[in-house]
């Protein structure tokens, strides 16, 4: 079921099958997927009048629209009602995401997703092979994991690899470098 239509648009959320998706076509809104997958909305956009939003941004605990008439600005706890992570579930096989922020300026979070308890190695090198740092050496558990670096090293290009392997299963390996990018 769509939201309702209003005159001031903005941006919200919508379930699909692979997740939620930004529409871009609906009045502003919030959105409860845990109680009834999208069907109820509530209004938000009181003293929003003018209907093109050219810019938004998240600062502390308000949300700010930019439009050609000023700013328009929403606490984030009248538009928050819950929260929902699709990722509450175990993953189903290894999986080594791209870092964010990239680039980026003395930090960033790496994520990975091992499907069963592992033994696993992340390390940073440099664009020679040189190793630079060691972020996990050890076993985890099945699940997402996150590891932020805090890059005390100049500006450059870096790679980060993950060397994974199941503890129930050796034969069960996996390998993957991704390479990202350190602006000071």
């Amino acid at each position: 079921m769509s939201p309702p239509r209003g005159t001031s648009r903005f941006w919200i959320l919508e379930e699909s099958s692979t997740g939620f998706r930004r529409n871009d076509d609906a009045s502003v809104g919030v959105l409860n997927p845990i109680e009834n997958k999208g069907a109820s909305w509530s209004a938000v956009n009181s003293g929003l009048c003018n209907t093109s939003v050219l810019s938004l941004a998240v600062s502390g605990a308000n949300l700010f629209a930019g439009t050609n008439a000023g700013v328009w600005r929403r606490s984030l706890s009248e538009m928050i009602t819950s929260a929902y992570s699709p990722l509450a579930e175990l993953p189903t096989h290894f999986s080594l995401k791209q870092n964010h922020p990239n680039p980026f300026n003395l930090s960033t979070t790496i994520r990975y997703e091992l499907p069963n308890r592992s033994s696993i190695r992340l390390v940073i090198t440099n664009m020679l092979g040189q190793q630079i740092a060691v972020l996990e050496n050890g076993e985890r558990e099945a699940g997402i994991h996150e590891v932020e670096w805090h890059a005390n090293v100049a500006s450059g290009i870096y790679f980060y690899r993950i060397d994974a392997v199941s503890v129930s299963d050796p034969n069960n390996r996996f390998l993957e470098v991704k390479k990202m990018m350190l602006l000071k």
